[in-house]
């Protein structure tokens, strides 16, 4: 198979409403998360909820988080969180207008490492077509 970037790294952060956090202590570690209410997101590809994903030194964990909200969409999950329901795991440059105007707060920000962000694969062993080279060409990544 041959993989062919196609967009930038991406980094996942867990967030949470500064009104949410009001009166509740910060989670120090991925296990402490299971104390708050989180939102989950029912990924129809996956047949499930989503296990959140962390990694620090070299040591990955999954976390099946608890909450009375699940959301079909990452933008549901995002807008539960700014409403102040509970800590939502969200890709970062989607958090990043709400962190910057301070209506959401990082946490656990060292067990969330970038990942390498979408490929296309296809296989080796055809000569692909002119059409789909151009496709690879245009789908390309540049950063």
């Amino acid at each position: 198979m041959i993989a062919v970037r196609i967009g930038p790294d991406i980094r996942f952060a867990v967030v949470g409403a500064t009104s949410y956090l009001a009166d509740r202590p910060r989670p120090q570690t991925p296990q402490d998360l299971l104390a708050h209410s989180c939102i989950n997101q029912r990924l129809p590809t996956y047949g499930g909820l989503y296990a959140w994903e962390f990694e620090r030194d070299g040591r990955e964990i999954r976390v099946r988080v608890e909450g009375q909200l699940v959301f079909n969409t990452i933008f549901q999950v995002l807008n539960a969180a700014v409403s102040g329901f509970g800590l939502a795991f969200v890709p970062e440059d989607l958090a990043q207008p709400h962190l910057a105007a301070g209506r959401l707060e990082r946490l656990l920000d060292d067990w969330s490492p970038p990942w390498s962000g979408y490929h296309l694969y296809y296989p080796s062993r055809r000569q692909p077509s002119a059409a789909f080279g151009l496709l690879v060409e245009a789908l390309r990544h540049r950063g």
